[in-house]
């Protein structure tokens, strides 16, 4: 079946003028990239910034599966690069304020990972929609989540080229997993869009772009900028050690939630699946991967780190972003779209 993907609906002058260009011309417009200058020097917050984090996912897009809708000639043209780069020195910026400075020491890396992941003191969302989570709360989290999940694994992906040795090779057995381990039906991608599949959600790539809000692009983004990036190929790394460090407990927590709503193992199997692997991944990550890079270029210890604590500080974001918004009685996605399939 052959998925068909649009531009997004713009949200604000900058995603507006981006997309007329990619539509419509072969290089980007001077007002094209002025926007882009406004943007990237504008005093809001660049993380929430909805207009600024869908025109950085828009050109990060084209490096995955694009657009039906702009030529694939787009993908390394100067002019985009320049406006990708202008959005992601001011992303950049928003992570180093929002992420204190961290502190290398003489310790083991895996044992440093473990002291960023235990000072962590954002929201636990898992714990609320174990407990507390309706139906439509849990379309909203799986929405918000889609933007990422339905390409997992792919932006840490980028980073295995820029490795050699042990760490490339545990790198590349965590990822194995996440693509299934050569059964396309048992990609980690796949099995989330069941998931929202048995939730009443359209699990067509891209489709819910239109309804996720800010932070789900953010925590993308962050990913992506890591990954396609031989500059912070640390930070790529110390983010997937965060994930696999972090995740097992969470996803028991979700899995017990969809379980107190009805559902069985044929739709939690998404989150079965990562309390499994992401327990075995954990030790893979931190030592195997993270350690090896370190053994081999020490001064990449610091990157490591903040990569992980980027990867906890933004899913926190996000966390906060729909807990707000239900603590106040609103949806946490934009628009008034029906999310059913």
């Amino acid at each position: 079946m052959v998925v068909t993907m649009h531009l997004p609906e713009p949200r604000g002058p900058l995603s507006e003028a981006l997309a007329h260009d990619l539509r419509t011309r072969t290089s980007l417009s001077r007002p094209t990239l002025e926007h882009a200058d406004r943007a990237a020097s504008a005093p809001a917050c660049t993380l929430t910034d909805e207009d600024l984090q869908l025109s950085l996912a828009v050109c990060y897009e084209l490096h995955y599966r694009g657009f039906d809708d702009v030529p694939d000639a787009w993908e390394w043209d100067p002019s985009l690069i320049r406006l990708r780069g202008a959005l992601e020195r001011r992303h950049l910026a928003a992570l180093r304020e929002l992420v204190r400075e961290l502190q290398v020491t003489d310790e083991p890396i895996d044992r440093q990972l473990t002291a960023v992941i235990a000072a962590d003191d954002g929201p636990s969302l898992s714990s609320y929609m174990a407990k507390r989570g309706t139906l439509e709360q849990w379309r909203e989290y799986l929405t918000l989540r889609s933007v990422y999940h339905l390409k997992e694994g792919d932006p840490h992906s980028f980073a295995i080229p820029r490795l050699s040795g042990r760490a490339k090779a545990a790198m590349v057995e965590i990822q194995a997993d996440e693509y299934g381990g050569g059964s396309p039906e048992r990609m980690h991608s796949e099995l989330f869009a069941g998931l929202m599949r048995d939730l009443g959600l359209d699990a067509t790539y891209g489709a819910l772009w239109d309804d996720a809000p800010a932070p789900a692009f953010a925590s993308v983004n962050t990913m992506s900028l890591f990954g396609l990036h031989r500059r912070w190929r640390g930070a790529a790394l110390g983010h997937l050690a965060a994930v696999e460090m972090t995740s097992s407990e969470p996803s028991r927590r979700y899995s017990a939630g969809l379980r107190r709503l009805g559902f069985d193992e044929t739709t939690s199997v998404f989150y079965d699946e990562h309390v499994e692997a992401d327990a075995v991944h954990e030790q893979i990550a931190a030592v195997d991967m993270c350690g090896s890079l370190v053994a081999e270029t020490p001064a990449l210890a610091g990157d490591v780190l903040f990569g992980a604590a980027c990867a906890l500080a933004v899913d926190g974001l996000a966390a906060r972003h729909l807990l707000d918004a239900w603590e106040a009685g609103r949806s946490g996605l934009r628009g008034e779209r029906s999310l059913a399939a």
